[in-house]
């Protein structure tokens, strides 16, 4: 680990994870989650009010068990990012909020970093540098995007994009209708281990030959997959929860993968990275591994837990901003809730940048010493 490699903070708060990282170059010091998710079980899915709170109660202790867990003092670090968009407008308000007030007070460059970049660059912290470039398939309970990346500060293109639920929302409202709870995508995961794939015929959205290539729709399958089980039903006979939690998994992943490994055939690009939290899925893994084999094309993806939201994705991809000499934002970034992939960070208005350096220094010994 070279000690001129940057030493960075990221704090996630899109949804419903409070996640603060630390990361030197590209090494992991921290990983601290604050998860609200029991809290929004019973209704169901995320309420924004509730997760912004749950933040709020969350940010100070979870900064000081990552400080504490690396072994550094707030002192020590090179700079703090912080997801500026997308996601929640008010749960993102907190950690831009936080992030500014700690930059501030410390003197510290600030960097206003994009979701959607940081899930690419998280891949960073287990596997080593991101090839350029890199084919990306995200893929979580509000993402389903293709994405090519050739500088992952500062060169993000969409190829192809969920045009109405995405996939982690898909497998929620099944895991709803079959009354599994809340998230859907671990329970529906492990009861397709027991199922068969091929036991129902659910559709593949999006699949024909004159369809978009790289565009994803899973309404229409969520709406089948309901139908059948309504029907069953409705006949007074048992669904057989293993089997259409298998054949519509199966139906998902199927769509995914392939369109992924066609998305990097047709761009001449020999790395695909999924990330997103239902690339913690298993059988997405194993499809996309068969495939990736079968096609001359190295399969990245993080363990689980760096794919579903945390800070250490977001303190990574500010890491590689630092690394990269990348203007830092200031202390007037805001969050915003549909910030485009093809902006991975928010740099700062030239015309501030004067004022914001001696801002930072007016505080540093004050403020924080």
């Amino acid at each position: 680990m070279a000690a001129d490699e940057p030493l960075v903070l990221g704090i996630e708060t899109s949804c419903d994870e409070t996640g603060v990282g630390i990361v030197h170059g590209t090494t992991l010091l921290a990983d601290a989650i604050a998860s609200s998710v029991d809290t929004h079980a019973r209704f169901g899915g995320v309420v924004p009010e509730i997760a912004s709170r749950a933040h709020l109660e969350a940010m100070v202790p979870t900064i000081e068990r990552a400080l504490k867990t690396a072994g550094i003092s707030a002192k020590d670090l090179d700079g703090i990012a912080v997801t500026a968009g997308p996601g929640l407008a008010g749960a993102l308000l907190v950690g831009v909020s936080a992030a500014k007030a700690y930059a501030y007070a410390l003197g510290k460059p600030l960097y206003g970093v994009n979701h959607l970049a940081s899930h690419i660059c998280v891949d960073q912290l287990e596997h080593g540098k991101l090839p350029e470039p890199t084919m990306a398939l995200l893929v979580s309970g509000g993402h389903s995007s293709l994405l090519l990346s050739a500088d992952i500060t500062s060169d993000v293109r969409p190829m192809g994009a969920t045009i109405d639920d995405a996939a982690g929302e898909a497998f929620d409202k099944i895991a709803r209708v079959l009354d599994l709870g809340f998230p859907g995508g671990p329970v529906i995961d492990r009861l397709a281990k027991e199922g068969d794939p091929a036991a129902i015929a659910f559709p593949r959205g999006l699949s024909g030959s004159r369809d978009p290539a790289y565009d994803f729709s899973f309404s229409g399958l969520k709406t089948a997959v309901a139908r059948w089980i309504e029907a069953k039903r409705a006949a007074g006979e048992d669904v057989p929860v293993r089997d259409v939690a298998a054949s519509f998994q199966e139906a998902v992943v199927d769509v995914l993968t392939r369109k992924a490994v066609r998305a990097c055939k047709d761009e001449g690009v020999d790395h695909l990275m999924i990330g997103g939290g239902v690339a913690a899925n298993s059988r997405l893994r194993a499809l996309a591994q068969e495939r990736c084999e079968r096609a001359g094309i190295r399969l990245r993806v993080p363990r689980p837990g760096l794919c579903t939201d945390n800070g250490a994705m977001v303190a990574a991809l500010g890491s590689e901003m630092v690394a990269r000499n990348r203007p830092a934002s200031d202390l007037e970034l805001s969050a915003d809730s549909s910030l485009p992939v093809t902006d991975p960070h928010v740099p700062g208005a030239h015309a501030h940048a004067h004022d914001h350096d001696h801002v930072h220094e007016v505080s540093k010994g004050n403020l924080y010493s």
